[in-house]
């Protein structure tokens, strides 16, 4: 799958002094968990270096193997951290949404992203330079505690994963994954097709539509084609 151009991005935030940056990032951060909890005083060295951008339905943010050029913190929709099990094999292993950060790995030091990061529910992203976000990252700075804590969390969504995906039968893990789309997404409603559903979660379509089924017979979901 090829990397989407950057020229195709619809970029709005783009201010034109320090002050107005400061107003947009504070009114565009509290969509965004990590950028809200920044200090007043952090904010002003961080605001410039973000961009507004959209995120695209099926749009690769970051490409196995291909040099990181920005990191993301999405206001709203979903992006997946992608693993393959072979080259045409995908399997998602992690949730990106309004809670986190795309490109963490960068912070540690990362220049070449080691999965596919994939936009799987479109919205919209603060992104930031990686040379930027380099020179934001000091020892002593709240953005370092601020990653530090949200790549413990990451991880362990990993970890967690990884362990549903080895032993829950795949009503469960149907389950775990529309809780998490619901949480990242703060919406009941998700433009979604079971045969997304079922490459992310690593399975056959017919096991994603009977659980489907299953759990719409017990009225706690509700579908149609691609909803």
């Amino acid at each position: 799958m090829k990397q989407v151009s950057f020229l195709c991005l619809r970029a709005r935030f783009q201010p034109s002094s320090l002050a107005e940056a400061v107003v947009m990032h504070e009114k565009y951060s509290q969509q965004n968990r990590i950028l809200s909890l920044l200090p007043r005083e952090e904010v002003k060295r961080v605001a410039p270096c973000l961009e507004q951008v959209s995120l695209e339905f099926k749009q690769v943010l970051h490409e196995n193997g291909q040099p990181i050029r920005y990191v993301y913190f999405p206001l709203s929709g979903v992006v997946s951290r992608l693993a393959f099990v072979d080259k045409d094999t995908p399997v998602e292993v992690a949730t990106i949404g309004h809670e986190g950060m795309v490109g963490v790995c960068a912070f540690l030091g990362a220049n070449i992203a080691r999965a596919r990061f994939l936009v799987h529910v479109p919205g919209e992203a603060l992104r930031m330079p990686l040379a930027d976000l380099r020179n934001l990252v000091q020892p002593d700075s709240s953005m370092v505690q601020l990653l530090n804590r949200y790549l413990t969390t990451f991880l362990t969504q990993i970890t967690q994963t990884v362990a549903c995906n080895t032993f829950h039968p795949v009503e469960k893990r149907f389950c775990r994954w529309l809780l998490m789309m619901q949480d990242r997404t703060r919406s009941d409603r998700f433009p979604l097709t079971q045969d997304l559903i079922a490459q992310m979660l690593g399975v056959r379509r017919a096991s994603v539509s009977d659980a489907a089924r299953r759990l719409q017979s017990a009225g706690l979901i509700r579908y149609v084609h691609g909803k």
